[in-house]
Formats: C-alpha cells, sequence, structure tokens
C-alpha cells in the first residue's frame, strides 16, 4: 500500500503536495503496520520551524516509541489536532485522515528529491 502521487522519506514518512504550497505529512503504512496500535502522538505547535532530517515529534504505540523526522526543511503551518484524541486513526487511514502535520518548505523543489513510490517500494522490500 503505497500511494504513487506521495513523495516518501526513508525514515517512513510520506509527503503530498509539490511545494509550492504547504505538504502535507505523514507515516507510511508499513511505518504503523511495524510500530502496531498507536496510542499517542506528540506534534510540534504551529509556526514552529523545522529542519529536515530533525525530530518533529514522536509517535508512541503499544510497542516503542518513534521519532518523526522533517522531510523537508520550513515551517510548520498547521498539525493534526484531531490526533490527540484519537492516535488510532494513524493506524487505520495513515494516508488520510492520520496525517500529522503540514509544512511550507523553504525551498520548494526539495520535494522532488525525496523517494518517489517506485523508490520507496524497493526500500521496504529489501
Amino acid at each position: 500500500m503505497i500511494p504513487e502521487d506521495l513523495r516518501y522519506t526513508a525514515e517512513h514518512e510520506w509527503v503530498a503536495g509539490d511545494g509550492s504550497g504547504a505538504v502535507r505529512v505523514g507515516v507510511s503504512h508499513f511505518a504503523q503496520d511495524a510500530l502496531g496500535d498507536i496510542v499517542y502522538v506528540q506534534l510540534p505547535e504551529v509556526g514552529v520551524r523545522v529542519a529536515a532530517g530533525d525530530s518533529l515529534g514522536e509517535i508512541e504505540s503499544t510497542k516503542s516509541v518513534s521519532e518523526i523526522y522533517a522531510p523537508l526543511t520550513g515551517v510548520v503551518s498547521a498539525r493534526n489536532e484531531a490526533l490527540a484524541d484519537t492516535p488510532e486513526v494513524i493506524n487505520s487511514d495513515p494516508y488520510g485522515a492520520g496525517w500529522l502535520v503540514e509544512i511550507t518548505p523553504d525551498e520548494p523543489a526539495a520535494v522532488d528529491g525525496l523517494l518517489t513510490a517506485g523508490a520507496y517500494r524497493e526500500l521496504t522490500e529489501s
């Protein structure tokens, strides 16, 4: 389950959007499946500046706590407030209602540098 219209990171985040405006970020189906039942999500505040590769929050599951990494450098322009009450939606709908944050990237072209669906599929199958 790897949507073709998204970009991905080696840390299992996905990015929706071309970078011309805010992009939506979440964790992949592969990541949520590996984590197990998600029970808590810590997300950054709107307005926080993030750098690509830096931690921007945590996902806690019944198995472990995992970092969420910023796929791009920019400013957090929105966060999914619904996850405070229903973090388990990441398990049931990781590419829809389970999105995490929106980031307005400093460099719109940086989205093109992320993994394509095909490249991410190769990464997860190896």
